[in-house]
């Protein structure tokens, strides 16, 4: 397990662009909702690529650390955190001012039979937000999910393609996006939003659901037949470049990997790795919800963790018994219920 975790360490580090980007980028960095799935991963690489670059900055992470440990396990990284309720207006306004903010809080499953909730850290919250940091340059997490499905040949929805959000979470989300765009304008605030589909972790992730369902012969709903899919590592790197892409008006940018990711043969990869036949149930539709990243590519380069590293990586992790966060990302899902 060891030779695993070290691998997997390593392909979390800062890469030497990122390190000195790092570098040049004026002022502090806060992560708002750092407790989420990427915030620890992305707050310690941000904390990683400052001690490399060997500057004077400051990594704040703020959230209502709900999962025990975290915060401490933070805080000896070097990164420091804030325990708050950002629907609090005295706790969010108590936060210190900061140049740059990423804005990871919001909420998508149990939106069903939650919806005022939804709305509330989806669409309220940031109003709240980017008028607390008018002053700040602001990258925005978003997802593909404002997206309509697109047809598999078309090789997924570039940012020009009007959204066509299904369900209340996804509405919810490009709500996010629209309040924050407004306040840009109004308040001539730098904003990136950062439209991410599907990162991917050997703990969670589109990856991770799919190899377990090899392993544990249960059958693979191949009705959502084709995925996106990134490493968190890139992800995390990309959200942290993004500072210098932001502007007014706001840009976006899709973030995800390069393929068109069929299912299938996703599934039957895994199942050469592990030793499995796979079990499929339903078939493959013409439509999926998909994202174009050429242009992230373009700016960036293409992710340093190809697919197939991500898949042997996540088959060791699992044939090793690694940590695995249980929260699937639900990406079979058609009608936009979450």
């Amino acid at each position: 397990m060891k030779e695993v975790e070290l691998t997997y360490k390593k392909l979390l580090e800062p890469s030497d662009d990122l390190v000195s980007e790092i570098a040049e980028l004026d002022g502090d960095i806060l992560i708002l909702g750092v407790g989420g799935k990427m915030g620890p991963a992305l707050a310690r690489v941000a904390k990683q690529a400052v001690d490399k670059a060997e500057v004077n900055k400051k990594i704040i992470g703020v959230a209502r650390f709900s999962e025990p440990g975290l915060r401490e396990e933070l805080n000896r990284d070097g990164i420091e955190t804030i325990c708050a309720d950002l629907l609090l207006d005295d706790q969010l306004q108590a936060l210190p001012d900061i140049k740059n903010v990423l804005y990871l809080a919001g909420t998508k499953f149990g939106t069903t039979g939650n919806e005022s909730f939804t709305w509330a850290m989806n669409s309220y919250l940031p109003g709240r937000i980017a008028q607390k940091y008018k002053n700040s340059r602001i990258v925005v997490f978003s997802t593909g999910n404002v997206y309509p499905l697109t047809h598999v040949l078309m090789g997924g929805a570039d940012e020009t393609v009007t959204p066509q959000p299904v369900g209340e979470y996804a509405q919810s989300c490009l709500g996010r996006e629209r309040v924050f765009q407004y306040y840009s304008l109004k308040n001539n605030t730098p904003l990136l939003i950062y439209r991410l589909n599907y990162a991917n972790d050997v703990t969670y992730g589109v990856l991770l659901e799919v190899a377990r369902s090899v392993k544990e012969k249960r059958a693979l709903d191949l009705s959502m037949g084709h995925v996106n899919v990134i490493w968190q590592g890139d992800a995390n790197e990309m959200a942290l470049k993004a500072f210098r892409h932001c502007g007014v008006p706001s840009k976006i940018l899709n973030i995800t990997g390069p393929e068109t990711v069929s299912l299938r043969w996703l599934a039957k990869e895994f199942g050469k790795l592990l030793g499995e036949t796979p079990q499929f149930i339903n078939h493959e539709q013409d439509t999926a919800l998909l994202s174009n990243a050429a242009e992230s590519c373009r700016l960036f380069g293409y992710p340093k963790v190809p697919l197939k590293k991500m898949i042997e990586l996540i088959v060791d992790w699992i044939n090793q018994g690694g940590k695995i966060i249980d929260k699937p990302t639900h990406f079979q899902e058609r009608g936009g219920q979450f």
